[in-house]
């Protein structure tokens, strides 16, 4: 029997161990002798990233036991961190960032091929990749030169797989250091070049890179180099070899990520939109080594179109959506003898290595659906809509409503709303499966996931919506898009929360100290003072340390302007409570801001509480922590809202 009940007091078979469990999902697949293999997070294992692999049988081996953790820290958001050359694993270690190499098939430990660097986790490595001659793994090194978090050199690098750098850092050898900032290391077919990806401060990757191509010389070293695609305002994010003539990469010269070729034996290397289009096939570059396309043989490829799975035919110029299930894929396409493996999931599928018979449309999942994943009358359907903001432009959302097949609501009453704000701001959300929303409507939440302006997956004029206009543009998008559906009698306009992580911290935040929109927030391991975050302030890391030039303005030209828009400055303009979340080790954006914060809001009669969690970086990947903060989070918007949240301690808020 149904059973009549409160929103946000419902129970829920959907617990906080539950969305724990289910981790980060899958994530770096590639394809080894047409064996998938890719790297999963344990969170049941301290955030542990395992690398596994599809057997012949049909079942899944691990390939590394614990203690090996298959993750690295170039641009602390990491990169791919493993490859196989020649039958043997080439793969980073969390613990001490190094390169390590082992037979997976044999019986002897990992052994390392990269030196002691001279800083603990003082040398990262990402993107190995085969060298041409197959003795070497080329890839990018990102070395701590000094004391301060932006004191970072970069180098395209070739380490020998013989272990002889292990004890001499002088074996291992600098192919090019073209950029501040180096991606994707790709030798061509034949061996007689080398493309890869550099772009330089103040830009981030989805500003402007520029393609470089340069020759490879008979005893392995790298010529002069020279750009054949983007520039200032246009961004490579992926680049591979059609043939060893040819290159093929995703830019946007005409404001879309498109499909490009560019023949190198022009006189004047012209890139050539293989099918032009607007809508996004690529994406901002966060990680060093996605897949957002791969060849599939005679002039087609499949890429991703805003997210689903798509054939292009260069000779028709054309794209078609592949029938399948699964709507939401991931940036990990790889193929080889006719079948494609990607990550891919839906909104209520969470997200499984699938591979793909390209000839027969035939897809099957490589990995089990979670053995704890809630019956699917417990998960919210996401229904795209899209609202305005106060200048007549389009905020595209995605909006949950409550759902539990054991509860309703009284009659009349309206559901609570939480505003998810994703991080970036360079970022989006998708509909993809998520526990932690499910958590939230099957216990009666409404949420709604915004794609404000500066969101990606809309073209460049979109994404540049918040060019100097972070914490102004993203804080009224949110805003019209939570008063829209208060205004609708969706959600109830009087219990609406923001929550949010990184940017999304941000930019819950900015709303709670700029509009009373919203009762209460979650801000977590966010920034909160833009002075502190800029290079000069030494509070982040080198790769987002110039980030606010364009989010916000130049330094120290618009000091006055970095201050009025941190939350920082306005702690005594809250709206309303504020929990609290940050981990301890976080380097992005250091607990420092969160500390002082929080600290401000002592005895101001405003309810507040403030977690921190040992062992976290940026975002939270142990169990305990994800628990923990969750059943915190439920708590809070029981007390604040009024209303019993039960099967979760009571969280003590401090005035």
């Amino acid at each position: 029997m149904v059973k009549i009940a409160p929103y946000g007091t419902w129970t829920s078979p959907i617990g906080a161990a539950d969305v724990a469990a289910s981790g980060g999902g899958p994530q770096w697949v590639g394809l080894v002798d047409g064996q998938a293999w890719w790297a999963v997070a344990r969170p049941a294992e301290g955030g542990r990233l395992a690398l596994c692999r599809a057997l012949p049988d049909g079942s899944v081996a691990e390939v590394l036991p614990a203690p090996w953790n298959v993750r690295n820290r170039v641009h602390e958001y990491g990169g791919r961190p493993w490859t196989v050359v020649a039958g043997t694993l080439v793969f980073t270690h969390w613990d001490d960032q190094r390169c390590y190499a082992v037979d997976p098939d044999g019986t002897a430990a990992p052994v390392p091929i990269t030196p002691v660097p001279d800083r603990p986790q003082g040398a990262r490595y990402a993107e190995p990749t085969a060298g041409p001659d197959g003795t070497e793994v080329w890839c990018v090194r990102e070395t701590s030169t000094g004391e301060a978090p932006t004191d970072i050199r970069r180098d395209l690098v070739a380490i020998p797989l013989d272990g002889s750098a292990a004890d001499n850092p002088d074996a291992v050898r600098v192919l090019a250091a073209s950029h501040h900032f180096l991606a994707s290391p790709t030798p061509s077919p034949d061996g007689r070049r080398v493309a890869w990806l550099g772009w330089n401060h103040p830009a981030m990757p989805w500003d402007g890179t520029e393609l470089c191509v340069a020759d490879i010389a008979a005893d392995g070293t790298i010529g002069a180099h020279r750009v054949v695609a983007g520039g200032p305002a246009e961004a490579v994010c992926q680049v591979e070899w059609d043939d060893s003539d040819t290159l093929l990469a995703l830019t946007d010269p005409q404001g879309w990520w498109n499909l490009h070729r560019i023949d190198l034996t022009a006189a004047s290397p012209t890139a050539v939109n293989l099918a032009p289009v607007e809508a996004e096939l690529g994406g901002p570059m966060w990680q060093l080594g996605n897949h957002w396309f791969t060849p599939l043989g005679d002039g087609r490829y499949a890429v991703l179109r805003h997210g689903h799975l798509a054939v292009l035919d260069a000779a028709t110029g054309t794209i078609e959506d592949v029938p399948v299930d699964l709507p939401v894929w991931h940036s990990d396409l790889a193929f080889a003898d006719g079948v494609l493996v990607d990550v891919a999931g839906s909104a209520t599928t969470a997200s499984a290595v699938v591979s793909l018979e390209v000839a027969t449309g035939t897809l099957t999942a490589l990995t089990e659906q979670p053995a704890d994943l809630p019956d699917a009358a417990y998960l919210p359907t996401p229904v795209a809509r899209t609202f305005t903001d106060p200048d007549g432009r389009s905020v595209p959302a995605y909006v949950y409503l409550p759902r539990n097949p054991d509860h309703a609501a009284p009659e009349g009453e309206e559901p609570p709303l939480l505003v998810f704000v994703h991080g970036g701001p360079t970022g989006s959300f998708s509909p993809s499966f998520a526990a932690s929303i499910a958590y939230f409507t099957s216990r009666g939440f409404a949420v709604v996931g915004v794609n404000y302006g500066g969101s990606s997956g809309h073209g460049r004029e979109f994404r540049e919506r918040l060019r100097e206009q972070w914490g102004v543009v993203d804080v009224v998008d949110c805003a019209a898009v939570a008063e829209a559906l208060a205004a609708e009698h969706t959600v109830d306009g009087d219990r609406m929360a923001i929550r949010g992580g990184s940017a999304g911290g941000w930019t819950s935040a900015a709303s709670l100290t700029s509009v009373r929109t919203y009762r209460c927030g979650t801000v977590m391991f966010p920034i909160l003072d833009a002075t502190g975050w800029t290079g000069a302030g030494g509070q982040t890391h080198d790769f987002e340390s110039r980030y606010l030039v364009s989010l916000i303005g130049a330094w120290p030209e618009h000091a006055e302007r970095y201050a009025q828009r941190s939350p920082a400055s306005h702690a005594d303009q809250l709206a309303g409570p504020v929990l609290m979340l940050q981990g301890l080790e976080d380097k992005v954006c250091p607990p420092v801001q969160a500390d002082e914060f929080m600290a401000g809001l002592a005895g101001s009669g405003i309810p507040h509480a403030y977690i921190t969690f040992e062992g976290e970086q940026h975002g939270f990947r142990r169990a305990e922590s994800i628990i923990a903060a969750l059943q915190a989070e439920l708590s809070f918007y029981g007390q604040v809202f009024g209303f019993t949240t039960p099967g979760v301690p009571t969280l003590e808020l401090e005035k």
